[in-house]
């Protein structure tokens, strides 16, 4: 049996989070050290001192600081990829699904039941998604239940309304009117048995049975 790993979304978001903060808080700590090592000091000293005994030329003496402000550019270009990086598997994992969500579940509400949510992943948008498609079956079952009892209920007064006006009223078709209506008060028993579970807002001065 194959087990499923569940996802927690807050969970994701915060290893997101956490992958920008360690990058840059790596960066800065390499910047920082860079900075205020001895090294670095010893060497602009050292410049200065062949500057001053004319040994050196001006352009060779702040080497060292270029080297480390083209480190710092890299250290920048570093924390830029890592951002982008999250970005596009936050953008893939969470936002993608969600905007998908949003578009099904329009058309679900603008009545095309046939559209459902596909998400391929193990988190709470999954969940969600899953009691979307939920919703709309059930909305799905009760639209047909209504649809073929009001098929059967037309039918059936139409049946009704020929025979009163025909004016012949046999035993047979006396029978045949008594079936439909008991076919159409199935329907109706089927159709109150399913929307008895379903939770309905109650309107003021107006109960349910």
């Amino acid at each position: 049996m194959k087990v499923i790993k569940k996802e927690n979304l807050q969970r994701t978001m915060i290893i997101y989070f956490l992958l920008i903060v360690c990058a840059a808080l790596l960066v800065t700590i390499e910047f920082v050290f860079d900075v205020q090592s001895p090294q670095l000091k010893t060497t602009l000293l050292h410049n200065f001192q062949e500057y001053g005994q004319h040994k050196m030329a001006q352009e060779l003496v702040f080497v060292p600081l270029a080297d480390l402000r083209n480190k710092a550019i890299l250290m920048i270009a570093i924390i830029m990829y890592v951002t982008i990086i999250v970005l596009t598997m936050l953008t893939k994992n969470i936002t993608s699904p969600l905007q998908h969500m949003i578009d099904v579940s329009q058309q679900i509400s603008e009545g095309d039941l046939t559209k459902t949510i596909q998400i391929n992943s193990h988190n709470e948008l999954a969940e969600l998604g899953k009691v979307i498609n939920e919703m709309a079956s059930n909305l799905q079952e009760v639209t047909v239940l209504s649809q073929n009892m009001s098929s059967t209920g037309t039918t059936c007064l139409e049946n009704v309304r020929q025979l009163l006006a025909s004016g012949e009223i046999t035993e047979e078709n006396t029978r045949e009117v008594l079936d439909e209506l008991e076919q159409l008060q199935m329907s109706f028993e089927m159709l109150q048995e399913f929307t008895e579970c379903f939770r309905l807002y109650e309107v003021e001065g107006v109960k349910r049975d």
